[in-house]
């Protein structure tokens, strides 16, 4: 057994007390035990008062002193601190999930929907030491009850000013942390090619565009087949505008060949804000455009044949964002250049992988 100072110690805000002598002393704060491969976890919880019976074990977890707090009128506990700093960070659907454990605390999403994260107001957050957050990445689509976030003061103690600033910071940065509702798109798409139209290849782009729209609960309006003729397609996605359709989505005819029209007969369409051209791969000739109609505007998207052989591509990135109402223009899309290479892994494993992140 180690020497022990009888001495109480003193110490950045608590008193360091002899384990010999801390029958009665109610604890500070958790402490942890970790038991190799069968269990880590919360061994004795803050407020505890130890017991003769409780010395043997504290022995067996490493501890010779145990801390009594002694915080001063400018200093908070670190559960308190955690709670503080949670809700300043909450935007709209997303929560607090139970009381802070061990000093952390957890933000969950509140329903189901698209994760966004203002990463410049988190990096301020996270720049002024103290205090943390660690979130799923941007972006990210979740399920009501899903861990997106973990904060906590990291001090046991710690002043209230810095809490203060932590507060005032993640305010400023407005809704740090929320989870967007996406709507159910009623979808109307139209597979352009000669080969398709005349029968002569089998259309794969069917099934997939309908898997992916269904997977977001949305409905297929009505889904046409048209030649490599600009007039053609331009009229049979008017037809689909006019069945209720509030999103579009062309397939083929992306590319420079001179056959490949899609592209000008969503512009001889009406459309505006035409994107063509993504840095993402599979998905370099992805086009997004917008169509203004009555009192909405309704997003084109022209998906590339790599959408026929590819699992994921950079219209599985943006299509989320767009049921958000998100505007998706040159510089949404350049953003996605950074992580937008799939490695077309043996065995996919999007959305956890790097793609897209």
């Amino acid at each position: 057994m180690c020497e022990r100072n009888d001495s109480d110690k003193i110490r950045q805000g608590f008193k360091t007390i002899p384990l010999d002598k801390a029958i009665g002393t109610v604890l500070a704060h958790d402490i942890t035990e970790i038991r190799p491969n069968e269990f880590k976890g919360r061994a004795f919880k803050k407020g505890h008062v130890i017991k003769q019976e409780d010395i043997c074990h504290l022995q067996r977890l490493g501890k010779e002193h145990l801390y009594a707090l002694t915080i001063g009128d400018d200093e908070m506990h670190e559960d308190d601190a955690a709670y503080a700093i949670a809700i300043a960070l909450l935007g709209e659907g997303v929560r607090i999930a139970g009381e802070p454990k061990e000093g952390k605390i957890n933000i969950i999403s509140d329903r189901d929907g698209l994760l966004k994260i203002n990463k410049d107001a988190l990096l301020q957050f996270n720049m002024l030491g103290d205090v943390m957050c660690a979130t799923l990445h941007d972006n990210t689509v979740v399920k009501a009850g899903r861990v997106v976030a973990g904060t906590r003061a990291i001090p046991l103690v710690v002043k209230k000013d810095v809490i203060e600033k932590a507060v005032a910071t993640a305010k400023s940065g407005g809704k740090v942390i929320s989870v967007k509702e996406m709507r159910k798109p009623k979808t109307g798409v139209v597979i352009t090619g000669n080969e398709v139209y005349y029968g002569r290849v089998q259309d794969a782009f069917t099934p997939i565009i309908a898997g992916k729209i269904k997977a977001y609960y949305g409905d297929i309006v009505g889904i046409y087949y048209a030649p490599d003729d600009e007039k053609y397609i331009q009229d049979r996605l008017w037809e689909l505008v006019e069945a209720g359709a509030d999103l579009l989505i062309t397939t083929g005819g992306m590319s420079v060949d001179p056959d490949d029209v899609t592209r000008f007969a969503i512009r001889s369409l009406g459309a505006n804000d035409i994107t063509y051209g993504s840095p993402v791969l599979p998905g370099s000739m992805f086009l997004v455009s917008y169509l203004p109609h009555n009192s909405k505007v309704i997003p084109i998207l022209g998906i590339p044949a790599c959408g026929m052989y590819a699992k994921n591509t950079v219209f599985d990135l943006v299509l989320p964002r767009l049921l958000t109402e998100e505007r998706i223009g040159r510089r949404e899309l350049a953003e996605l250049g950074h992580g937008g290479l799939c490695l077309k892994c043996n065995e996919c494993r999007y959305p956890l992988c790097p793609f897209g992140k």
